[in-house]
């Protein structure tokens, strides 16, 4: 079943009873000139198993323990943002599996060339996506693309990530003068930032329910990093959010702030369609296939990660 992405841009109290998730909104409460029966429907309720991501976007939301507690007993990834309205904080079950020791010990146990092999398919599906990309969106030749894929190596200790990378950006948004891709970039790297925050979350999301680490990765390794793995296996996915960074862009919509419209298309990535195992698939339940195949490589069943391309 596919989870719902919930998401919290005005003050509300968010509170739980009889395993729901009860949303009350404290202006149309206050408001007097709103009939009774108007504010009573205003009040809803949401199953608990319902929801996969729980976005909080105001300092005036308050949610009781109870709906905490409940959230992250059904796996539900619940995202803080800050004064910037931008993503900050993510809040993940410390348990997704009945099985969470063993899965632990196989991947700290996993060998250092099993690592540099799943990097390079890694590496090597996020080319081929970006390339599919810019094809798309921007009738790019990118026969170049397609060589540095099938050239990368275990490891990629030749950095065709990184050859690949520059090329995409340079490509991408043609209408801007030297666009880079850069956190504090000027815009469309703004909806980049919010649209990788929530793809983060939905993959932390799906190792921790298949009873990896988040912070052990294949890859990436910063000390300062929470999610390593998460970075790692989102790799593949980043280009289905650039792609919808691309269509908001590529309109007449002024995308300089993150307004609500934009930030409404930006959540639908958890839904986005994808092909991964020669089948469509939400983008969400492709993660959980993902870091199922993931698990697996650990233990030994494969030898192969399942990640996602684009649609025909």
């Amino acid at each position: 079943m596919i989870k719902k992405t919930l998401y919290f841009g005005n003050p509300a109290y968010l509170s739980l009873k009889n395993e729901q998730l009860v949303i009350k909104l404290p202006e149309v409460e206050k408001n007097d000139t709103l009939p009774d029966s108007f504010k009573r429907d205003a009040m809803r309720t949401i199953p608990i198993e319902d929801i996969g991501i729980l976005l909080l976007d105001h300092r005036q939301i308050t949610i009781t323990q109870g709906v905490l507690e409940k959230l992250l007993a059904n796996n539900c990834a619940v995202i803080t943002c800050g004064s910037d309205r931008m993503p900050a904080g993510l809040l993940l079950p410390l348990s997704g599996n009945t099985t969470q020791n063993e899965r632990f010990r196989n991947q700290l146990d996993v060998s250092l060339p099993l690592k540099k092999q799943l990097w390079q398919q890694t590496v090597k599906q996020k080319i081929e996506n970006q390339a599919e990309v810019l094809k798309r969106t921007r009738g790019e030749v990118v026969k170049n693309m397609q060589v540095w894929a099938n050239d990368v190596r275990s490891g990629d200790p030749d950095n065709y990530e990184a050859r690949a990378a520059a090329y995409y950006w340079k490509s991408l948004f043609p209408y801007i003068t030297g666009f880079t891709r850069d956190r504090e970039g000027v815009p469309p790297n703004n909806l980049l930032n919010y649209g990788y925050a929530i793809l983060r979350a939905v993959i932390a999301r799906s190792l921790v329910a298949s009873g990896l680490l988040p912070t052990l990765g294949i890859h990436h390794h910063n000390r300062y990093n929470a999610y390593c793995l998460a970075d790692d296996i989102m790799e593949p996915y980043r280009p289905f959010v650039d792609r919808i960074v691309i269509e908001i862009a590529d309109s007449n919509m002024d995308y300089t702030n993150l307004t609500t419209e934009i930030k409404s298309r930006l959540l639908n990535i958890p839904v986005t369609e994808v092909k991964i195992n020669n089948k469509r698939s939400p983008l969400m339940i492709a993660a959980a296939q993902t870091t199922a195949s993931l698990y697996k490589c650990f233990s030994g069943e494969l030898r192969k990660i399942s990640y996602p391309s684009l649609t025909d």
